[in-house]
């Protein structure tokens, strides 16, 4: 069973930036593709960035490709999003997920399995 901690999280300005950080704890390997997924109130969780653990395959979403980095340390086991020029529509809980199966794509939540608790991202005009 694998363990997903997110932190980093906060309120800031538009134009602003925030680094989000997902800690995995447990059975990770190094081929365990992590993603990043949104959550605004009242809508549906939207992908953000995903990363292929030891490959370096990584995708964003098309409002976020320019402001939106995904990495991720291998020795820490950790993946982070560096979030540049903030936007109030950027505002949603945002979460780190673990993909355990290939039967949707990267960016579908099907085959997403470990979530971590979600961290609140703010912006304000």
């Amino acid at each position: 069973q694998v363990q997903l901690v997110e932190s980093g999280g906060g309120s800031v300005q538009a134009g602003g930036s925030l680094r989000l950080s997902c800690a995995a704890s447990g059975r990770t390997s190094s081929n365990y593709p992590m993603g990043w997924f949104r959550q605004a109130p009242e809508k549906e969780r939207e992908f953000v960035a995903y990363i292929k653990w030891s490959t370096n395959n990584i995708y964003y979403a098309d409002s976020m490709k320019g402001r939106f980095t995904i990495s991720r340390d291998n020795a820490k086991n950790t993946v982070y999003l560096q979030m540049n020029s903030l936007k109030p529509e950027d505002t949603a809980i945002y979460y780190c997920a673990g993909r355990r199966s290939y039967s949707a794509p990267y960016y579908n939540t099907k085959d997403y399995s470990d979530w971590g608790q979600g961290t609140q991202v703010t912006v304000s005009s």
